[in-house]
Formats: C-alpha cells, structure tokens, sequence
C-alpha cells in the first residue's frame, strides 16, 4: 500500500447532497419569486425566506464534506474515529456473525448537526461488504446495533488484525452508501461512506486494545484517535 498525499483541509458540500442542493435551491427560488409577484404586500415573501432559507441552511450544513488529513503519515496500529458525533457506547461484547469471541465495541452518534460523511477507522485491506435489511429503531438504543438496517465493513490491517466498521440507520436515517469495495486497499484520510440524517458508526475492536476515549466524549472524523492496537 502506498503513502497517502496530504493536501490542505478545506470543505465542499458532499456528492450525496449534490443534486438535492441543486434542484431544491431552484425551486426555493422559484417559490420566492412567486410570494414577490403574487403579494403586494413583502411580508408573506419575507416569512417564507426566513423560514425555507432556514431550511435549506440546515440541509447545507448536513452535506458539509470537510476534507481532512490525519496529521502524521505514521498510522500503525492506529484507529480514528470514522465519524464525527459523540461516542455512546464503550463495552465489551459477544461478537457471534463473525469474530465469535468477545471484542470491545466502541460507538459514535451522528446528530442532525455532525458531518455524515465516513471515514475509514484504519489503513488495510476491505475483506469484505456486507448489507443487511432491518429495522430503524433509534440508532443510539443498544439493540440497533443488531436489528437495525447496516452496512459491515470488515478491514484487514497490515499486522493482519480484523477490523469491523458497522454503520447503522437510525429512526429518521434510512439511506446508508458504503463506498468500500472487497478486495480493496484502504487507508485512514478516504471515504467508507455516507448516512443520511442522524445515524451510528459501530467499531469492533480485539480485547486488549487501548482505548484513548470515554463515554460522551465528541469526535471528530478521521481526526480523533479512538484506540491503538496492540
């Protein structure tokens, strides 16, 4: 695997918010301008701007992409947050799909207000994707993790470690895109995906790991490092 390119930070709005940016914005804009022709009076026009600019500030926020850099080359046995949001859980738990054995999972909510941009936690190779249909129970409930619409992402570190990323729905997200492709190298600094709306970011670690966050503490995506590896 080659060395990553640093570039500088900057933000751009995020491709998954592209069109609806777009086509909302003219038809915002049309709107306005039939309140500005169909009422003497401004104020109908004024309320309608104060309110659906709003909006649409809110929607632009949500589709902010910052693009980071992790801030040294030096990423072994490194874990990042691949989310920005807050971590709700910490524990260790019975990981029977695919590890069959205890690991330590660690847990991010994304509220309306974080970036939903995803980040990969680790540099490796993508073992495999796998989707699986379920529920959208409230993504920060313990039982979303299990029975909740996800996406798992299983990565294969250079020491060989298995790494798996879950990125859960929640309650109003129902649209999960995971960019991993099987087979591929990954590194820290590039995209695993996107959620729309308020959702979860699941990290299952092996027992053992050093864990640098703790309950309720924020995060930041591709910034905050979450654990080191043994």
């Amino acid at each position: 695997m080659g060395k990553r390119i640093k570039k500088l930070k900057k933000i751009r709005i995020h491709r998954e918010g592209t069109n609806t940016l777009l086509y909302g914005g003219i038809l915002l804009v049309a709107l306005a301008l039939i309140f500005w022709y169909s009422f003497d009076s401004k104020i109908p026009f004024a309320i309608f701007i104060a309110i659906f600019g709003t909006v649409y500030a809110i929607v632009t926020n949500f589709y902010r992409c910052p693009i980071r850099y992790f801030g040294t080359d030096d990423t072994e046995r490194i874990v990042v947050a691949p989310a920005d949001g807050k971590i709700v859980v910490v524990e260790e738990v019975d990981e029977n799909r695919y590890f069959h054995d205890r690991r330590i999972m660690v847990s991010i909510f994304m509220s309306l207000w974080n970036v939903h941009a995803n980040w990969f936690p680790v540099d490796g190779r993508v073992k495999f994707v796998k989707h699986f249909n379920g529920n959208f129970h409230k993504a920060w409930l313990p039982k979303a993790s299990e029975e909740n619409e996800h996406a798992d992402v299983m990565i294969t570190t250079p020491d060989g470690v298995d790494i798996l990323c879950r990125q859960i729905a929640g309650a109003v997200a129902r649209r999960i895109v995971t960019y991993a492709k099987k087979g591929e190298d990954c590194y820290i600094d590039e995209h695993l995906g996107f959620i729309k709306l308020g959702s979860r970011v699941d990290i299952y670690l092996p027992v053992g790991t050093e864990i640098c966050v703790k309950m309720g503490q924020a995060t930041t995506g591709d910034q905050t490092v979450i654990a080191k590896l043994k």
